[in-house]
């Protein structure tokens, strides 16, 4: 019976296409990468999510795994802090750039209605100026708040010196900010 056998006979019979294997793999593990996933997360959907996309990237990866390196428990551990940390980086600059539109917002004495008209016409004023920008500029920008990356990921990611993608990233600010001067003002 595979349930009883070592990590390494489970991820050989994993690797032969024995699907029963990742369930054995997760009954094992699961319960610890939860754990980790809700302590980093602070929230158990998002705990819970993490969790199932981590043993999903395994068992899609499951061949990226060297036993010589460490310990599968180790392995799945690391997968998860690392998700976690995007997924806390990428909330975080998802707030960020919230909190910066809702500045250039109108008062909410407004109806409902038209908030959310309001709301849409500023959402296409900034596509319009984003699709106006240099692509090497709008690039850089969608890359810092859409993806959440950093400029020295934006850098490593695109192969060009910090300094460049710096400069794209400020020229591309300064632009988006003519355009829509009226809103900033």
């Amino acid at each position: 019976m595979l349930a009883n056998e070592s990590d390494l006979e489970v991820l050989t019979a994993l690797r032969q296409g024995d699907t029963n294997a990742l369930g054995i793999v997760y009954d094992r593990y699961g319960a610890v990468v939860y754990r980790l996933a809700l302590r980093m997360l602070v929230n158990t959907t998002e705990a819970e999510d993490l969790t199932q996309e981590v043993f999903l990237a395994f068992w899609r990866g499951v061949d990226k795994y060297d036993a010589d390196r460490g310990t599968l428990l180790v392995f799945l551990l690391t997968i998860t802090r690392s998700r976690a940390l995007n997924r806390l980086k990428q909330q975080s600059s998802q707030r960020n750039l919230q909190q910066r539109v809702s500045r250039y917002l109108p008062p909410t004495d407004r109806q409902p209605g038209m908030d959310s008209v309001a709301l849409s016409e500023l959402q296409e004023r900034m596509g319009a100026a984003l699709q106006a920008l240099p692509s090497s500029q709008k690039q850089v920008l969608e890359m810092g708040y859409y993806q959440g990356k950093s400029q020295s990921e934006i850098s490593q990611e695109l192969d060009l010196p910090l300094g460049t993608v710096k400069t794209r990233s400020r020229q591309g600010l300064l632009k988006l900010r003519q355009f829509l001067q009226d809103l900033v003002e």
